[in-house]
């Protein structure tokens, strides 16, 4: 990145801590936090299971890529759009210049563990999450790996995480 970041995109599979990392990255930074599906579901009034079931995955991404463009486009944030974001074709296109991009790389092992169960992920409804997720990375890696940062979070702390991503902005400055 030739110029300092003014924003930071977190990426990567459900699990891989966008939001727990990115709150704790933009304490440190001084930024503002923008969870994209929280805002999804603020704005339209329903969950994101709903919109899956009611509008359809195509729609819900429609949505997601055009809240995070918008939102992207003020300074000193940090933003955690859902995990097929990246797959979205112009995804990385419609964010401003100055944006750094960072992949939170998990195994859908430990995505697993660290989502415990949570219900409002339709992608990974059915008998089999750990195999969904596979599927999920074989699908999305080459989009996530576009990313400016890779930072592999097994086995580390959301703290460490947002520590390592944090001095990394700071460096890229």
């Amino acid at each position: 990145m030739a110029q300092p970041a003014e924003r930071c995109v977190l990426i990567g599979l459900p699990g891989a801590g966008k939001t727990t990392v990115g709150t704790l990255l933009a304490r440190a930074l001084g930024w503002r936090f923008i969870d994209i599906d929280a805002e999804i579901e603020r704005t339209t009034g329903r969950t994101i299971a709903e919109l899956f079931q009611t509008e359809g995955e195509p729609a819900f991404r429609a949505m997601e890529l055009r809240l995070t463009a918008e939102l992207s486009s003020g300074a000193q944030a940090v933003l955690a759009p859902g995990g097929g974001w990246a797959a979205q074709p112009g995804a990385f296109e419609s964010l401003p210049p100055c944006t750094a991009t960072v992949w939170l790389r998990v195994t859908p092992e430990e995505a697993i563990r660290r989502l415990g169960g949570s219900q409002n992920r339709p992608l990974l409804a059915g008998a089999d999450p750990v195999g969904r997720l596979r599927q999920l990375g074989r699908e999305r890696n080459e989009y996530y790996e576009r990313a400016d940062l890779v930072v592999d979070v097994d086995g580390r702390s959301a703290e460490d995480v947002s520590r390592i991503i944090s001095a990394w902005l700071r460096r890229s400055s």
